[in-house]
């Protein structure tokens, strides 16, 4: 039952409650307070959660490059053509062929040093790097992608992206393709050196639009899987791991997760600790609102 409901924007998390009084290590367990293990959990599903939202992206960006790739018109390439949105056109698209043949393949992104504000509203910097070992859509294809000097805001992102088609060989892509998505090594950076490192493991399977392979605005995925994650705050230093309990939804025409729910746990705790904390996306409804509930209270923050 929730105790009570407050709203949190992630940006006014960050800039509060991930510090703790006295700047406790993260292996420093003994003499906690309640306010302080509460702090701690809601940190580590906040840092998560961007985390998530972050990564998953760029699986809708190597899937939407054009269809010789993957799919055309999904992640930052959604609108790219539409002559009435300029502003998405302010990123540049170069393809390298490195042995003269259709794949493997390299299609690089480069959104300038200025800036361009993408259909999500944020701005990039940079380039996203993405080698191709065949078209994503046919079974054991893998996308690797790679960042170089590459910002979303001041939000610095490195590590690596990589998306591996795990359908079955002979599989008829009407009615199955799975893909399993990798981030290895990933970092968010802020310009005052906070940072979140991230390494996750999901299977993303596809529910809808098997049927319009060349049509990704139809497409939802349900995802499970795993993921692992520390955060820097200030002299605060946050481990966790987060586990899908209930599979997300993710449909292309949201740029965020719209159902589902993952559970949060700072390394070290028991598996019987109450400060654990459930994030909830809601029941489909595309918003950019969640619920995160820590030893049965609940919050409701914005996603990023």
């Amino acid at each position: 039952m929730i105790k009570f409901l407050r709203k949190f924007s992630i940006n006014l998390i960050l800039l509060g409650i991930f510090f703790f009084t006295g700047c406790k290590k993260e292996n420093s367990q003994s003499g906690s307070t309640e306010e302080q293990e509460k702090q701690a959990s809601i940190a580590s599903a906040e840092a998560d959660t961007e985390a998530e939202n972050i990564f998953d992206s760029f699986f809708d960006d190597a899937m939407g490059a054009n269809n010789d790739v993957g799919v055309s018109g999904s992640g930052i390439f959604y609108g790219r053509i539409d002559t009435l949105t300029p502003v998405l056109r302010c990123f540049t698209v170069t393809v390298q062929h490195p042995n003269n043949t259709p794949f493997p393949v390299r299609v690089i992104v480069d959104f300038g040093t200025t800036g361009c504000t993408g259909p999500d509203g944020r701005m990039r910097t940079g380039k996203i790097i993405t080698d191709y070992t065949a078209r994503l859509i046919v079974p054991g294809a893998v996308a690797t992608t790679t960042f170089e000097g590459f910002y979303i805001d001041s939000l610095k992102v490195e590590g690596i992206h990589k998306v591996t088609n795990t359908s079955e060989p002979n599989a008829n892509p009407a009615i199955l393709r799975r893909y399993k998505a990798q981030v290895i090594n990933g970092k968010l950076t802020r310009p005052n050196r906070n940072f979140a490192e991230w390494n996750s493991t999901k299977v993303f399977l596809q529910i809808d639009g098997l049927a319009t392979p060349d049509f990704p605005r139809d497409d939802a995925f349900k995802i499970d899987g795993f993921a692992s994650g520390r955060a820097k705050r200030g002299n605060l230093i946050v481990r966790w791991e987060s586990n899908i309990t209930e599979a997300l939804l993710r449909r292309f025409t949201c740029r965020h997760i719209v159902k589902g729910k993952i559970r949060t746990v700072r390394a070290g705790l028991g598996t019987q600790s109450s400060w654990v904390a459930l994030l909830d996306f809601g029941n489909g409804t595309c918003d950019n609102l969640a619920v995160v509930t820590i030893n049965g209270v609940s919050y409701q923050i914005t996603l990023p």
